[in-house]
């Protein structure tokens, strides 16, 4: 069982990032709103200070979506 004590400080701390980064936020909920099929790739990168970019990417599958599909569950 999880705890609603748990839950609510994610989604506070959800909501905390939001208000730091609206503009990623709108991003996700722009991208991801309208969900993500099968074969979409994902890439990111992720560039410290002083360092050089660092980039990865993936196709999602159907067991990423599976994940997803159980995580959107659950902060429900």
């Amino acid at each position: 069982m999880v705890n609603p004590m748990s839950i609510k400080k994610l989604m506070d701390a959800r909501n905390v990032f939001s208000a730091n980064h609206p503009r990623f936020s709108a991003f996700f909920t722009n991208v991801f709103g309208s969900g993500v099929p099968e074969g979409t790739v994902l890439e990111i990168t992720v560039t410290k200070p002083g360092q050089e970019p660092v980039t990865t990417n993936m196709k999602v599958t159907q067991s990423d979506l599976e994940l997803f599909q159980g995580l959107q569950d659950l902060a429900k």
